[in-house]
């Protein structure tokens, strides 16, 4: 896979992913926890690996460095 996320991009969805699994903590929903956490661990793996489906299928690329 090659990289298309960018270094801002992928602080983002870091950061965005940590504040799924934080909010499935404190919800009461079980359905919604589940929801949650499927999308931190979806954005803390986009922000690890450093590429994104969504991106590929779009044709963007964040990344400066191809």
């Amino acid at each position: 896979m090659k990289k298309n996320i960018g270094t801002g991009d992928r602080v983002t969805r870091l950061l965005i992913g940590l504040m799924c699994f934080v909010g499935a903590w404190f919800v009461a929903v079980m359905w919604f926890q589940i929801v949650l956490v499927a999308l931190g661990v979806f954005s803390v793996y986009e922000a690890l690996v450093g590429w994104c489906p969504v991106y590929k299928l779009l044709g963007r690329n964040t990344c400066p460095i191809e």
